[in-house]
């Protein structure tokens, strides 16, 4: 570790500032009203379960990083544990959400801001948007996380105001002996499966918590880093969830208060807290829609980067780094176009891409704990070996097989269309013996 590093990279709040930027936390006001009907209003109990699923999978990530501590992302996992054509694979299919999320958060700004500013075709929105967030990557990496306390910090605030007016209106109704009840956690209902079914769409909620292992490049010691990073990341996630979950289905204990559940959000804001906290809430999801975008821009540039670096991509470009800002200039530019054609595209495909994307890159984690420590290194022999070695990262397998049962059809067909391309891109390699991307770490 040179002392450039020690002194300009990143710290652990910082990087775990940046995770929770790219998980949107207000994205719980979005889903509610659907995974309500699904779990028969006990969606708090759901987040609960969908994050001991999803830290499972954050504990196989956290391991790996200090195998491969200098560039992360499931990619070099499965690459290095695996043999580089399935990391490539995994690499290939990962794309698919780190590079289309930025461009959906560009979608979703000329949404917003249409809404706000009917008469300014939405193009325009996007590409300035788009821009912006470019030029703020572009600068060192700093800039970005200290930009993200702020974009990360008003969106919580507002929760937290959120959160006031529930207990300030359910003491005013029914006294304040009911705020303080198990009543959103159980709601009377024993029923299980509803309950997974809801976890397993809840547990899309929490993708980009392992975006984090992208940035082991620009953070102070990343092998130790890391690790805690992703692990405070989901579970800093989940608990704000969980939270606003709980006060948010305290003032609503099923959905027959909402004229539409499936976009229950501005129903929500607007019964609680009345017509100005619910535009001053639009704006702030704007803003957090924002902090996604610099995160998930950042993510999708490095693992691009990464990647050039091996020569799966062409060196010259993916693999540059800017010598002041040290940031990957030509990747964030890259993804930049990409974000543009939000233009063109359509929201519930790019939606649907990115769940099969994240998916893989979950599967292929738990598999390469699996193969590196139980079958490469055969550390099996205690009963702790075993829990750690076999059982977690099986476990891991299993949450997210439920999550592969609960994928839409589109998004598997699409996704698997995706991964066929990359297959078909190894073959022509192998049949013009270029060898370079499929050589050996």
């Amino acid at each position: 570790m040179n002392d450039s590093r020690l002194r300009s990279g990143l710290s652990l709040w910082q990087v775990v500032i940046i995770g929770i930027a790219y998980m949107t936390p207000m994205t719980v006001f979005d889903t509610f009203g659907i995974v309500s009907g699904v779990t028969e209003g006990r969606v708090p109990m759901a987040y609960l379960l969908a994050l001991v699923a999803v830290l499972l999978t954050a504990l196989s990530y956290g391991r790996l990083v200090k195998l491969y501590p200098e560039a992360g992302s499931a990619y070099t996992y499965a690459r290095g544990t695996c043999g580089s054509q399935f990391g490539f694979l995994v690499g290939w299919s990962s794309l698919l959400d780190y590079i289309l999320l930025p461009m959906i958060n560009s979608l979703l700004s000329g949404i917003y801001l249409r809404s706000l500013f009917p008469h300014i075709p939405p193009a325009l929105f996007i590409m300035a948007f788009t821009l912006l967030v470019a030029f703020i990557n572009c600068r060192n990496i700093k800039l970005l996380a200290n930009l993200n306390v702020i974009f990360v910090g008003l969106p919580v605030i507002l929760m937290g105001i959120f959160i006031y007016l529930v207990i300030q209106g359910v003491s005013h109704h029914a006294g304040s002996g009911h705020v303080w009840t198990l009543a959103p956690l159980l709601n009377g209902n024993a029923s299980v499966l509803p309950l997974i079914g809801g976890a397993a769409m809840l547990c899309f909620s929490f993708l980009g918590f392992d975006a984090v292992t992208t940035l082991s490049g620009d953070t102070r010691n990343p092998g130790k880093v890391i690790p805690r990073a992703i692990f405070i990341t989901a579970l800093s996630g989940g608990l704000i969830f969980f939270v606003a979950a709980w006060f948010i289905q305290l003032y609503y204990p099923n959905n027959a208060q909402f004229k539409n559940p499936d976009e229950a959000m501005p129903e929500i804001v607007l019964y609680v807290g009345g017509k100005f906290f619910q535009s001053v809430f639009l704006v702030a999801i704007l803003v957090n829609t924002f902090a996604s975008a610099l995160a998930s821009h950042a993510s999708a540039a490095r693992l691009l980067n990464i990647m050039g670096r091996d020569n799966i991509f062409p060196q010259k470009f993916f693999g540059y780094n800017h010598p002041q800002t040290h940031s990957p200039l030509y990747c964030i530019l890259f993804v930049s176009g990409i974000s543009m054609t939000a233009v063109f595209f359509n929201l519930d495909t790019a939606v649907s891409l990115i769940s099969f994307g994240a998916l893989v890159a979950f599967s292929s984690v738990n598999i390469s704990v699996l193969m590196h420590f139980a079958v490469l290194k055969k550390q099996i022999n205690s009963l702790r070996e075993g829990i750690n070695n076999v059982v977690m990262p099986l476990l891991g397998l299993l949450t997210v097989a439920v999550m592969w049962f609960n994928l839409d059809k589109d998004a598997l067909e699409l996704g698997l269309t995706w991964a066929a391309l990359g297959a078909a891109y190894l073959v022509y390699c192998k049949l013009t013996n270029k060898v370079v991307v499929l050589s050996e770490v």
